[in-house]
């Protein structure tokens, strides 16, 4: 029994261990091939242009565009927007 014991211990070690190399391979990935699309980003746009503002704010849009620019805050921090796709989608959102 202590033989099987070992061996079920000895696989859960390799095993735990192969998880975790392949996980961090996964993420090194994942980073190296963010850091060419942003490179890449300036060179060909990857999203439509967005939509006219409209034309005139009511109170009610004020609390909607608020809302927005906390998502956009978040978006920002969590590093999917730059400082200057946030700047413009900010400016476009209040219309100035």
């Amino acid at each position: 029994m202590p033989g099987l014991l070992r061996g079920v211990a000895r696989t859960a070690v390799v095993a735990g261990t192969a998880t975790a190399v392949s996980n961090r391979v996964s993420r090194r990935q994942a980073g190296r091939w963010a850091q060419q699309e942003t490179a890449q980003a300036p060179a060909q746009p990857a999203y439509a242009p967005p939509p006219a503002p409209a034309p005139a704010a009511q109170p009610d849009d004020m609390s909607a565009k608020l809302d927005q620019l906390k998502q956009l805050g978040e978006l920002k921090n969590q590093g999917v927007l730059t400082a200057a796709e946030f700047e413009a989608q900010k400016a476009r959102l209040l219309g100035s």
